[in-house]
């Protein structure tokens, strides 16, 4: 810049600041006080309005910007546009144009290398609007030939590089951006977690003077003042006084902000970053800064960094990105989720676009929108009139390398009065009909007397506040004071349909040809469905798998979508997915389009589902804190879901060694569970079992057999960890007897048991019984012996609960169960009875409900079907006789027991072969065979024969 330039641009603002040292000194009792404030805001305004490089200041989904960029944009034609944007989303932009807006730009990260793996994931959206100065810029550079469009802003690693988090800050929402997760509904979470980027952080951080001015301005939030004291003068203003305002507005907001070291810190470091890469970009190309557009938030427009400016200086350094791989797509936005997640009030956004759509009529300005994008909202042009507009563009005067110096337009617009423009009373009485009828159609016994009201109201409400005319804001105001009064008749309250009529909550779409090679692959292979799979809502599909073997493949596709997205995103209404089971017909809800965003997150990941599926599984398996179920579970998923033997017998092998490790008996319920299945589904598809199974049983036998004493006394375990221990035992012992373990090794840990609570001692009985250390009579003897000590009755429930236990490792039990319990009910009197009859049912429920259905169906064969055979009704264990002793085998009962010997004297001789016994028949009378004489020496042997076949 001249000298000369220089000083008249000095001169421009001096007479503003002449009234401001006057205005300091009236007002703070001496010229100090204000003075460096005030003119400050001055310098800041002189300083960017000044800069060759020509900053174009904006606020985000700010509709008064984004007119503004338009019109200046066709007037100045710039060759290279600055956008104040993430510079690794660049190659991104293009796809904008295959989408339906509001989208987000997203850069995501699974695998972190150089952050805290617990910040894993990351992710970083910028959200784009039709009605946002952005958008506008990014129309242009990329439809406009010979243009050049460069993003400026820090790359996504450098935000989390920059995240306050490192320095362990207090407040985890101070950087700017941070999402707002107080809302709660489904399309205010279409960000997820994400960390904001916006262009025009524009909203004062200084508490005091946010509600100072909302106080004032007789408004409610901060998206209200915006509305009313920016966008509304600025609407009509030309691009000087536009400029100059929002110069000032940023400096303001910027030098009345809270002195947060680390926010400080970061804004300034951005605005380094920014100016260094465009210096870089001007040095590296040769272009004239005359000739370029530096959008930018207003907020870092009136920075006082030294590297500002094209002349500024080149102090500062750009730290290298981490090793952290990046991953970039496009995810649905909608105007309730950029609302939450910038702190916007609710229905602010869809009021900017209202006011978009409105002042694009109203100004006649030609916005600009990518060739060939669906789903704008203004006037559409034809073929004929892009092309023409694409032919003339280049014919339009460029601006001249040294602009003339703007005059001050900031001293008539601070001083002049509110302008009291005529009320638009065609727009506000379409508003009150319209909304009446919407009330009407939600359950409001609304009228065409609710519609004058609502009227005069926003009248009268647009006058309390000094409003020339009614801004939506009083409308909304009015219709619920109105309409509303104090009942809500239906699912939607008159606001929300105040917001629903103004535009609603508008849902972006990312186009199929902007969605990732994994979304691509999951919309092809569902294509045999005949759904909209892009449209939003649940859509019910039907699969007759037996008929139309070919839907077999989205059967697998809808059953992995199902595990790796959100609930809801496929849900089962029919047919179900076990192990050893083929599907004939499903039936399924469907709503891929609504959850668009995980699907793209998912392409993230992978190239393909299976991928996706088998590293998630992978990664459950192989996490340090993995326990031998949760690594069972995923070697179930893969045999259900990929089929795949290889996967299943990496992870079984993965389960040995998790299991070795353990020193717990906190996950033997799902050990048993998922072991007892998967053993079932091998046994049944297999030829052989897999060795990793083999070897799982034989050291979980082992392994079970060496925790079994501590588990028992052990008071952090619980009873049904400790009956699932046993359930192994037993259910294994079979295989694991034939694989080599000794069945010594459980009778010593039975041995060595020693519990002390209530119900883990029944649970000993019950494994003494199975094991043959104990007899029915004998425990049933116990039994009777608790019953009968009173001192002993209030843990009696304790001990029917753990017999209820036990059913899960010794089964034959049930009637014995079904027997102790009704012993109980049948001897104790009701003053027994009755105080612990809460506790056994309460501890059954918790810990045997399962089990229950055994219990009842033993009770059911056992007991009675009809109420008169009741009194008559003798039990089972009552009516059993006492075992009798085996007679001699002298007389006619031994004659009876060697008639088979003698009937079938071949047996008897195969016999004595093997035995290697010589000897022939005797010759004695057939009656008295000398064989039987074994039976009459050694009796015992008989008596214990016996008892065993008939269960006594």
């Amino acid at each position: 810049m001249s000298g000369t330039h220089q000083e008249t641009h000095q001169e421009t603002f001096e007479a503003l600041r002449g009234q401001l040292r006057e205005a300091a000194a009236t007002f703070a009792d001496g010229p100090d006080a204000l003075e460096s404030i005030l003119l400050g805001l001055v310098d800041d305004v002189d300083r960017a309005a000044g800069e060759p490089l020509e900053i174009f200041p904006v606020c985000h989904h700010s509709p008064a910007s984004a007119i503004a960029m338009a019109r200046r944009l066709r007037q100045k034609q710039p060759k290279v546009v600055y956008l104040e944007l993430c510079e690794d989303m660049a190659p991104l932009l293009t796809e904008l144009r295959n989408c339906r807006l509001p989208v987000a730009v997203q850069a995501f990260a699974t695998g972190v290398d150089g952050f805290p793996p617990e910040w894993s994931p990351l992710s970083v959206v910028a959200p784009v609007t039709e009605a946002s100065a952005e958008y506008q810029a990014i129309a242009y550079a990329l439809d406009t030939p010979g243009v050049e469009l460069v993003l400026v802003d820090r790359s996504s690693d450098h935000v989390f590089q920059w995240d306050a988090r490192r320095s362990q800050s207090d407040d985890p929402a101070a950087d700017a951006g941070e999402p707002d997760t107080s809302a709660a509904d489904e399309e205010a979470a279409l960000h997820g977690d994400a960390v904001g980027v916006e262009i025009g952080d524009l909203r004062p951080r200084f508490a005091e003077l946010e509600e100072h001015l909302l106080r004032h301005g007789k408004v409610r939030h901060w998206s209200e003042w915006w509305h009313q004291y920016v966008e509304l003068p600025l609407g009509d203003g030309d691009h000087d006084t536009y400029r100059q305002v929002m110069f000032l507005i940023g400096s303001l907001f910027r030098r009345l902000a809270p002195g947060d070291p680390h926010r400080v810190r970061v804004d300034e470091d951005r605005e380094r970053y920014m100016w260094t890469r465009m210096r870089e970009h001007l040095a590296a190309t040769g272009t004239d800064p005359a000739d370029c557009l530096y959008v930018c938030g207003a907020f870092h427009a009136a920075s006082r960094v030294e590297e500002f400016g094209v002349h500024g200086t080149d102090t500062y350094r750009i730290s290298p990105r981490t090793a952290t791989t990046w991953q970039y797509g496009l995810i649905p936005s909608s105007h309730a989720a950029i609302e939450a997640q910038f702190g916007l009030a609710a229905g602010s956004v869809s009021i900017a676009a209202a006011v978009w759509a409105k002042n694009v009529k109203r100004t006649r300005v030609e916005p600009y929108r990518l060739e060939g994008q669906a789903g704008q909202t203004g006037a559409k042009k034809t073929k004929t009139q892009k092309g023409k507009a694409q032919k003339t563009a280049p014919a339009t005067a460029p601006a001249p390398a040294t602009p003339a110096p703007a005059s001050d337009k900031l001293t008539g617009f601070l001083r002049q009065p509110p302008v009291l423009d005529r009320l638009d009373e065609t727009e506000l009485l379409g508003w009150s009909v319209e909304i009446v009828r919407a009330a009407r159609r939600n359950g409001y016994l609304a009228s065409t007397a609710d519609a004058i009201a609502v009227f005069e109201t926003s009248i009268l409400l647009a006058g309390m506040r000094d409003r020339a005319k009614p801004t939506p804001y009083d409308f909304q105001d009015a219709a619920v004071t109105c309409i509303e009064k104090d009942t809500v008749p239906g699912r939607r309250d008159v606001r929300r349909l105040v917001e629903i009529m103004m535009g609603g909550d508008r849902i972006g779409k990312v186009g199929y040809d902007a969605l990732p090679p994994l979304a691509r692959d999951v919309h092809d292979r569902l294509a045999p469905l005949n759904l909209k799979l892009q449209q939003r809502g649940v859509q019910r599909a039907l699969l007759d798998i037996a008929s139309r073997p070919e839907l077999q493949q989205c059967s697998d596709v809808l059953w992995i979508l199902r595990y790796l997205m959100p609930h809801g995103t496929a849900r089962p209404i029919m047919g179900e997915r076990t192990l050893g089971e083929r599907p004939i017909q499903e039936s399924w809800d469907v709503a891929l389009g609504t959850h668009q965003r995980a699907l793209i997150e998912l392409g993230y990941e992978g190239v393909s589902i299976e991928q996706v599926l088998e590293q998630r599984l992978r990664r459950t398996a192989y996490d340090p804190q993995a326990t031998a179920a949760t690594v069972l579970e995923a070697v179930e998923d893969a045999t259900l879901y990929l089929r795949s033997r290889r996967l299943a017998d990496e992870l079984g092998t993965r389960a040995l060694e998790v299991l070795s490790a353990e020193r717990s008996v906190d996950g033997a319920p799902e050990v048993l569970r998922r072991v007892r299945r998967l053993l079932a589904y091998y046994r049944t598809s297999e030829p052989v079992l897999p060795p990793w199974i083999e070897s799982f049983v034989k050291t979980g036998y082992a392994h079970y057999c060496t925790l079994l004493p501590t588990a028992f006394t052990d008071d952090d375990a619980t009873v049904r960890q400790v009956s699932a221990m046993l359930g192994f035992l037993f259910s294994m012992e079979s295989l694991a007897l034939s694989l080599g373990c000794d069945r010594t090794q459980l009778e010593l840990a039975v041995a060595q048991s020693h519990p002390r609570d209530p119900s883990k001692t029944a649970l000993l009985w019950a494994a003494q019984q199975q094991l043959g250390h104990l007899s029915r009579t004998d425990l049933r003897a116990r039994c009777d012996e608790l019953l009968a000590n009173p001192m002993v009755l209030p843990a009696y429930p304790r001990y029917l609960s753990g017999f209820v236990q036990a059913l899960e490792p010794v089964p034959g039990l049930t009637d014995f169960v079904v027997e102790a319990v009704s012993n109980a009910f049948a001897r104790l009197p009701d003053t027994v009875l009755l105080p612990w009859l809460p506790t056994l049912i309460t501890t059954v429920r918790s810990g045997g409900a399962e089990l229950a259905p055994l219990l009842i169906r033993e009770a059911g064969r056992i007991f009675p079907g009809r109420l008169p055979a009741l009194d008559a009704w003798v039990p089972p264990w009552q009516a059993q006789p006492e075992p009798e002793a085996v007679p001699s085998v002298a007389g006619a009962d031994g004659d009876r027991r060697s008639a088979l010997l003698v009937a079938h004297p071949a047996t008897c001789d195969a016999v004595a072969n093997l035995l290697g016994c010589d000897g022939t028949w005797a010759t004695e009378d057939s009656h008295h065979p000398s064989g039987a004489a074994l039976a009459g020496r050694h009796p015992d042997t008989a008596v214990a024969l016996e008892a065993l076949l008939t269960g006594a």
